[in-house]
């Protein structure tokens, strides 16, 4: 069963375990929006009889768990969506790093290119016509010296295919479990779960128009290895008005 962390007429919030589809999936898999409808079903949070309405308003990569929010309503759906175009819809991730960049805090800014075919993209030179502009801030929260590892917040400030993944990877510092982008995938250079997870979501009430931030603490693989930081920038899962 899923973790509900908020839930009213318009809208749900949830965690997303690792490993989980954001959306119906062709595949006969299990996926958010088919364990939400089970919730709201269960806790008869719908009208009896009928298939109730998830809307998706935004997605994260199958092996990456995090908050993530879902209409109930069309309306709901609208706006928010609109609010995601608009850029107003604030996303936090942490990731656990092999190795440690140079600065504490720092900007990369790079052309990602994307291979349909594969799922794949890379890093190209500013002049390749495909390549399409990538951005992201971190800094530093963590170090662990001893495994060679850097825990990093990250705010994207483009939303590209694999971005963080890609971006980590071409400058160095390779996501710990990243089997797509990590080439020296081992005990040492992070075998495991993808340690990547959104950590915090913020954005506007489709229908109080408050701002609310839903924060989530990620858990398991190499994220124990930094048990005080990974508690940033929320304790436990909570919401905030």
């Amino acid at each position: 069963m899923i973790k509900i962390l908020y839930e009213d007429d318009a809208v749900l919030v949830a965690v997303k375990p690792a490993g989980l589809e954001s959306q119906a999936s062709r595949k006969l898999e299990p996926d958010m929006v088919s364990e939400i409808r089970k919730y709201l079903v269960i806790h008869k949070l719908c009208t009896p009889g009928k298939e109730p309405y998830v809307g998706v308003i935004h997605r994260l990569d199958k092996p990456v768990s995090g908050v993530m929010v879902y209409a109930k309503t069309k309306e709901a759906a609208a706006f928010l969506s609109k609010e995601v175009q608009a850029h107003r819809v604030t996303k936090i991730y942490h990731a656990v790093i092999c190795g440690k960049p140079v600065d504490n805090v720092g900007n990369f800014v790079d052309k990602l290119s994307m291979n349909r075919e594969n799922n794949y993209s890379r890093i190209v030179d500013n002049s390749d016509p495909e390549g399409k502009t990538a951005e992201l801030s971190y800094r530093v929260i963590g170090e662990n010296k001893e495994k060679g590892l850097t825990l990093v917040e990250i705010h994207l400030k483009t939303g590209r295919h694999h971005q963080i993944r890609v971006q980590f990877a071409g400058h160095g510092l390779p996501l710990w479990g990243d089997a797509k982008y990590n080439p020296a995938v081992s005990m040492e250079g992070g075998k495991g779960p993808l340690a990547l997870a959104a950590v915090s979501l913020s954005f506007t009430h489709p229908v109080t128009k408050e701002p609310v931030t839903f924060s989530m603490k990620p858990q398991g693989g190499a994220f124990r290895l930094f048990p005080a930081a990974s508690c940033q920038p929320g304790e436990s899962s909570a919401v905030s008005q």
